[in-house]
């Protein structure tokens, strides 16, 4: 789940870590408001931030008043009509793609004066199953790019599930960004400081670009994005409470009410299967036989009549699906229910109504893949069947070459 830099500001101030005062706005009056708090007792600068679930804000811009996704302001004046400039509007960045996305809270905080820029995250590295910090001097600059052309400049300390991040890796991450006297003791305490804030909420990734040094030596989160582990929400209500669902495509929205794992892509060829990995699998076959997949879409290992009808649903409010591949495999469930089941569910008038133009193709394989099989040819509905994946890929590319 992601939330605002706003609220993740927010709930790192709460754990400690140093942030720059800030608070969030709707409303030209309300950041004004904010402002005139600000340059009272702040730095004399105010950094206006767009606020939507997607990165690259300051190289973006709004699409009515050609304004990026984050201002600097050195008055109050200034600091309204940036404000003025990004409400109601659609902000377009590398991450939202041309279709951009509607700015309706910002973000009024303190400019900070900046001696150094530094790179720090904290996420999970499946590849040791341990958790892993990564530094570097690199601030300020997307971390892909840091990756390809400079790798020696990621510093990256590892800790055990279980174990707290050690004040020796800290003092290590601090001691490689460069940081001595008060700065070392302030970069290590917000170090320690963000890990257990890390830990303790269940976060799947916490990422600060830039982490700065102030030149009174004291290290600062000036950037903040933060993600948390859905599965472990329910230990967390007051943090599932900060979910915007306005972000959110509604249709990976809807799926989530159903216990589906949904994606949506551009492509024109849905897909319903139940495991990842096989979902991974059957994307590509539709790309090898001519299509593109329109979405990821995992069932789950149950893949019942009513997971069926809600994931049919689901598929078929995007118009640019042209065709459906279900592709199961009947471990936990038998292939001659699941046959049963989405044949039940396409005869349901909502969907039966959608998908008569629309080819269906139901690959199954497993436990009574036969029995499938005999079940859905002799339905008399426009469904097509297939055990080998083989044979499902040269359905879909019958679609195309008609």
């Amino acid at each position: 789940m992601n939330i605002h830099e706003y609220q993740a500001k927010a709930l790192l101030a709460e754990h400690g870590v140093a942030v720059p005062a800030g608070k969030a706005a709707t409303t030209t009056e309300e950041a004004t408001k904010i402002a005139k708090e600000i340059f009272d007792g702040g730095s004399g600068l105010v950094v206006v931030k767009a606020q939507i679930h997607a990165g690259g804000r300051g190289k973006g811009k709004t699409k009515n008043s050609g304004a990026k996704g984050v201002i600097l302001c050195r008055s109050v004046e200034e600091a309204t009509a940036a404000a003025d400039s990004l409400l109601g509007d659609v902000l377009v960045t590398i991450q939202t793609g041309e279709a951009g996305q509607l700015v309706k809270t910002i973000y009024v905080t303190d400019g900070v004066d900046i001696e150094s820029e530094f790179y720090l995250s904290i996420l999970l590295d499946r590849t040791r199953s341990q958790h892993v910090v990564m530094a570097s001097t690199e601030g300020g600059v997307e971390i892909e790019q840091v990756a390809e052309e400079t790798p020696e400049k990621i510093i990256k300390e590892w800790i055990e599930p279980g174990l707290s991040l050690q004040p020796s890796q800290a003092r290590r991450l601090a001691f490689a960004l460069g940081l001595q006297g008060d700065a070392l003791k302030s970069g290590v305490k917000l170090f320690m400081k963000l890990f257990d804030f890390y830990d303790k909420t269940d976060a799947s990734m916490v990422e600060v670009n830039p982490l700065v040094l102030t030149p009174d030596q004291q290290v600062i989160a000036l950037d903040a994005k933060v993600t948390f582990d859905e599965n472990a929400l329910y230990r967390h209500d007051d943090l599932a409470a900060l979910r915007d669902e306005s972000e959110e495509n509604p249709l990976e929205l809807e799926a989530s009410k159903f216990g589906l794992n949904y994606i949506k892509l551009d492509g024109n060829v849905g897909c319903m299967v139940n495991g990842a990995g096989l979902a991974m699998a059957t994307m590509d076959i539709i790309k090898l036989s001519g299509g593109e997949p329109a979405n990821f879409l995992d069932v789950g290992g149950g893949a019942n009549v009513e997971t069926v009808k809600n994931g049919f649903r689901i598929i078929l409010e995007d118009p640019n699906v042209k065709g459906i591949l279900i592709n199961i495999f009947g471990g936990i469930v038998r292939c001659d229910r699941v046959a049963n089941g989405v044949l039940e569910a396409i005869k349901d008038p909502e969907i039966a109504k959608k998908v008569e133009q629309i080819p269906i193709i139901v690959r199954l394989q497993g436990t009574n893949a036969e029995e499938a099989k005999e079940i859905i040819d002799g339905s008399g509905l426009n469904v097509i069947s297939a055990v080998l994946l083989k044979e499902a890929a040269e359905e879909v590319s019958k679609i195309f070459a008609a």
